[in-house]
């Protein structure tokens, strides 16, 4: 392959999950998330799964959903990306635990953490898979008001974001 292909995926997660979608670099990422995890939000459910690049090149995964484990495992898959990983959210926000997440020695970088429908833009070569991007929900359609600014303001205070 002379040029690299450019392919979109769609994630597939259920309603009312969020994910964190990143790119890490070692074996040992399956373990340090998982504790950095359980670790900040006590009896939290996740799953989640990472795809090595090199040696037997598999899926290697943990969480304390099963369910939730499957779906960070079968997109994976469906990515078909070497350093990728997929943490899937049950009654978490990112926002509770990004900052451990991304203070993991092994995680690269961050490409999305959200509820939102995903798209991720992958290049393909002869090499493998990898993200150039993804595709976080829908385009804006306009500026806030003031009365979304009111609204934005009472559910930061209803979640506890604001007082």
């Amino acid at each position: 392959m002379d040029k690299p292909e450019i392919e979109l995926i769609k994630l597939d997660f259920p309603e009312g999950c969020n994910i964190i979608l990143g790119q890490s670099h070692f074996i040992k990422t399956v373990e340090d998330l998982y504790e950095a995890l359980s670790g900040t939000v006590p009896g939290a459910l996740f799953g989640l799964a990472f795809s090595e690049a090199s040696g037997p090149r598999l899926v290697r995964s943990d969480g304390t959903d099963l369910e939730l484990r499957s779906i960070a495992e079968k997109n994976l898959l469906k990515l078909k990306c070497g350093h990728v990983f997929m943490i899937v959210l049950s009654g978490v926000f990112p926002v509770q635990v990004l900052n451990q997440v991304k203070t993991v020695p092994e995680v690269c970088r961050i490409f999305c953490a959200t509820a939102n429908p995903v798209q991720v833009i992958v290049g393909r070569s002869d090499q493998g898979g990898g993200i150039m991007g993804v595709i976080d929900g829908e385009p804006p359609l306009a500026v806030e008001i003031e009365e979304d600014i009111e609204n934005r303001i009472e559910l930061l205070k209803r979640i506890g974001y604001k007082r």
